[in-house]
């Protein structure tokens, strides 16, 4: 009976020590080597884990940075909008790249279509969500391009940096915005857009995705582009585009110059953070003085002479509001008369 027992640890220990030699070999042959870089790149990302940088999550972030970095020398396309210049430059310095700074962006609403600007002509009922409400009907105001205003893009934001106005029915964005682009996923109506900061918040864009002709669009909503193109012909520096009969500011070229808000008929394009402009001075209506009637003008003569047999005529013509003397001598000619030839 012992014998048994002996035997049955012996063959099980020896079982045991086969299949770990064989794990052993196996876990040679398919081991896959990790950067130890990547675990500090992943330590200096926010953690957010948003996707704003286009991978899912911030683990495959560090991986694809890595790899950029070996294969390519760059991390070029490769961005955290989250942590911005700050972990770029950290990231950069563990690579041992130097990362260029990038200009800062936040989330803007391209649409002004608010309760007062476009008023509701229908009421829907139903589901509250905008990807729902979107295969269904054009929209309460009769814009197919509006805002929704069921607040899609609020639901997916982490960092509650967009609320929705209860007075215009549309979302706001604040100072909290990160750019991770989670809330211009989610809007089924592309109106959402990431823009540049710029300099000290200020900033300028078409508050209008309406691609329908001026006439439409004017009807369902009083502050849509109407395509008019009066943006486009002042712009120098050709920042501005018209397709679609939709005006479009690209950011890169813009220059701030705030010439186009100041032409645009329908107010469809917003400057934010901008100091109120000072009123223009009318300039001074010149009016030509008054011919003064106590002044005494020389009277222009206009003298023919024509030859005549006993008299001068003197006639008055006026010319304009000149007098002018004219004198006509008339010169006959001779009759001839038979009777004194005779």
């Amino acid at each position: 009976m012992d014998n048994i027992i002996v035997i049955a640890i012996i063959a099980l220990g020896g079982l045991g020590l086969i299949a770990a030699i064989i794990l052993y070999f196996i876990a040679n042959k398919f081991k896959v080597f990790e950067d130890p870089k990547i675990d500090e790149v992943e330590d200096a990302l926010p953690s957010a884990n948003c996707g704003g940088c286009g991978f899912p999550g911030c683990r495959a972030y560090a991986e694809a940075t890595v790899k950029s970095a070996k294969e390519n020398g760059h991390l070029e396309g490769l961005n955290c909008p989250v942590g911005g210049n700050e972990v770029g430059q950290l990231v950069g310095k563990i690579l041992g790249l130097e990362i260029e700074a990038k200009d800062p962006l936040i989330a803007v609403i391209r649409c002004n279509g608010s309760h007062t600007n476009s008023p509701a002509k229908v009421k829907f009922e139903g589901a509250t969500s905008c990807s729902f409400a979107h295969a269904l009907y054009g929209g309460e105001g009769g814009c197919q391009f509006s805002c929704l205003g069921l607040g899609d893009c609020v639901d997916v934001c982490d960092f509650d940096a967009i609320h929705m106005d209860s007075e215009t029915g549309l979302p706001v964005v604040n100072d909290k915005c990160t750019a991770c682009g989670a809330c211009v996923v989610a809007c089924p109506r592309d109106i959402i857009e990431l823009r540049k900061r710029g300099p000290k918040e200020k900033r300028i864009f078409v508050s209008c995705v309406n691609k329908e002709k001026g006439a439409p669009a004017k009807k369902n909503c009083s502050v849509a582009c109407i395509g008019c193109g009066k943006c486009e012909k002042v712009c120098n520096f050709d920042a501005i585009t018209i397709t679609s009969f939709l005006a479009y500011i690209n950011f890169d070229n813009c220059t701030l110059c705030r010439k186009c808000v100041e032409v645009c008929p329908t107010n469809a394009i917003h400057e934010i953070n901008f100091r109120p402009r000072k009123p223009k001075a009318e300039k001074p209506k010149i009016v030509a003085p008054a011919a003064d009637s106590s002044i005494t003008r020389k009277p222009v003569v206009d003298k023919t002479v024509v030859k005549s047999d006993s008299k001068e005529t003197i006639a008055d013509n006026k010319i304009g509001k000149e007098p002018v003397i004219t004198k006509t001598v008339v010169t006959k000619k001779p009759i001839d008369n038979k009777d004194n030839k005779e």
